[in-house]
């Protein structure tokens, strides 16, 4: 009698455990909400570029590590806090911890070792107001914001607030400190969130209700006044746009393209605004598609215009 093949047959189990074990490095990876982080590290990126820095490989490459685990450990934390609540909406059901995928407990660790080495890093590898202003975000993310989100609907200014402070870590990974051109990439990104959001909230208002969330649409049934909000902070958006023409910061490139993406956004709010209650769902994933293809179009014209 032969003996048996060993490896053939326990193929098999070799193979599901490296399956498994390749399913939880990806739940893990997804709690960290790859594309929002992605967000905040672009616009890092862009606030370092625009500041013109002289050419530093191992900071810039180090601001880019330090800012992703900041913000993939703000995203974990944030899962954690609110597991229960992402349980009871459709969109968030199949997140790691609702679907027991990864344990709360697990996710509590993941985040604390993200949001504690992230900064540190970038004090390491950047400089001290770095690693201030990461801390910050993650402070202003998950002890004011989160919390207020099942108490006012004015949650989505307040989480702009967090969200806004990525390009000013990349202004000071250049010049540690922060002068007026970084408060005005703060201004930008804030004023674009509350547009962005604003169409999110509406087109997933009944997720929010269900989770408990006090967002402005779920006290909107027509949608105008979501609409509103959409065009008043659109309209801001494109005034904090003309703020560089009027200073003399920027040439012809940002004197033409950046206000002209600003405007389209604006007329998108206006349409999502002023559209008939039937519309209003369309109208909103239509803003919605215009603020993502905003954001990296202004961010591109305003940099090349600062090389050009």
């Amino acid at each position: 009698m032969s003996a048996p093949d060993v490896s053939t047959s326990s193929r098999p189990t070799t193979l599901t455990a490296e399956s498994t074990r390749r399913a939880r490095w990806r739940d893990f990876f997804e709690m960290t909400k790859p594309r929002l982080s992605l967000l905040s590290v672009i616009t890092t990126i862009f606030g370092y570029l625009v500041a013109r820095p002289e050419r530093n490989l191992a900071e810039f490459f180090t601001l880019l590590i330090g800012t992703a685990m900041a913000a993939g450990g703000a995203a974990v934390l944030n899962e954690w806090m609110e597991y229960r609540e992402d349980g009871l909406m459709r969109r968030t059901a199949n997140r790691p911890i609702p679907s027991g995928a990864i344990s709360p407990a697990e996710a509590l660790t993941w985040g604390l070792f993200l949001g504690t080495v992230g900064p540190l890093l970038l004090w390491w590898g950047v400089n001290l107001t770095a690693m201030l202003l990461a801390f910050a975000t993650l402070a202003g993310y998950l002890v004011v914001y989160t919390p207020l989100k099942k108490k006012t609907s004015w949650n989505t200014e307040i989480g702009a607030i967090p969200g806004a402070i990525p390009p000013m870590i990349g202004w000071v990974a250049a010049h540690n400190t922060l002068g007026a051109e970084a408060w005005y990439l703060f201004g930008i990104l804030f004023a674009w969130q509350v547009s962005h959001f604003m169409a999110i909230s509406w087109n997933y208002r009944e997720d929010y209700k269900r989770g408990g969330f006090r967002m402005l649409s779920l006290d909107d049934a027509t949608g105008r006044r979501s609409g509103l909000r959409a065009v008043l902070w659109a309209a801001i958006l494109l005034a904090i746009t003309l703020v560089p023409i009027a200073a003399g910061w920027t040439g012809w490139i940002y004197l033409i393209g950046a206000p002209v993406v600003s405007l389209w956004m604006l007329i998108r709010a206006i349409r999502f605004y002023t559209a008939p209650n039937a519309d209003r769902d369309r109208t909103a994933r239509r803003l919605f598609w215009a603020s993502i293809a905003h954001l990296p179009l202004f961010l591109i014209i305003l940099t090349v215009d600062c090389y050009l």
